[in-house]
């Protein structure tokens, strides 16, 4: 089942369309939009938040990486089986899980969610931040390993560009398919993600965020 959406996603781009709580983006209708106008651009997949996008956004002829943020400090990128299942359940083609080694609330472990995603008949891409929790992942049984939280959490390394060695790294020991995210900001951090390894590569902030963008225009001219 993994082959033929690996392929359609091999070497290209997924933008991550996303808003946060409060932010005047956060709109199920807009946020369609924003998925139609990267679908525009060229790309080959979106990731979105929240079942209730998820379902308006499946209605789009794009594979959709859903996730559940519930939360906002631990485990709270899909936390527990039960947002998993109604990812699945809302249409997600693949469903985006925390699959770092902290604990998750419902006393569940990353393979627990995995296998039931499975048996629902959808994909898993595990969300980690350090290399050992990527190779972990895929023994668990992850379809596809993102380098989504490499300096979000304790323990991995807090820079401002992406973390390519933790996508070199990865690569080079899996035979999943590694996806390159977290601060690629340039289309050429996006070819060196690809040039380290990656199989595809997730943009967000850069491409979907323009109250974020505007701030750090803002900022910039405050000196």
């Amino acid at each position: 089942m993994t082959l033929p959406l690996a392929d359609a996603l091999k070497g290209r781009l997924i933008v991550s369309c996303q808003a946060p709580p409060g932010d005047p983006m956060r709109h199920t209708d807009t946020l369609v939009r924003m998925t139609l106008a990267a679908r525009a651009g060229g790309a080959a997949a979106v990731r979105v938040n929240d079942p209730e996008v998820v379902a308006a956004v499946a209605a789009v002829d794009l594979p959709v990486i859903g996730l559940w943020k519930d939360g906002d400090s631990g485990v709270f990128i899909t936390p527990t089986v039960r947002h998993a299942l109604a990812l699945v359940d809302a249409g997600a083609a693949v469903v985006a899980a925390d699959a770092t080694a902290r604990p998750r609330p419902d006393g569940s472990t990353f393979a627990d969610l995995v296998e039931a995603v499975h048996e629902a008949g959808a994909l898993v891409m595990a969300d980690v931040s350090t290399f050992e929790e990527g190779r972990e992942a895929a023994e668990q049984g992850a379809d596809f390993v993102g380098t989504t939280l490499s300096g979000y959490v304790p323990g991995s390394p807090v820079q401002t560009a992406p973390d390519l060695a933790l996508v070199a790294d990865l690569a080079a020991a899996l035979t999943v398919p590694v996806i390159a995210e977290g601060r690629i900001a340039t289309p050429a951090q996006a070819a060196a993600a690809l040039a380290a390894g990656a199989h595809s590569v997730v943009v967000g902030t850069a491409i979907t965020a323009p109250t974020a963008l505007t701030a750090s225009f803002v900022k910039g001219l405050d000196g």
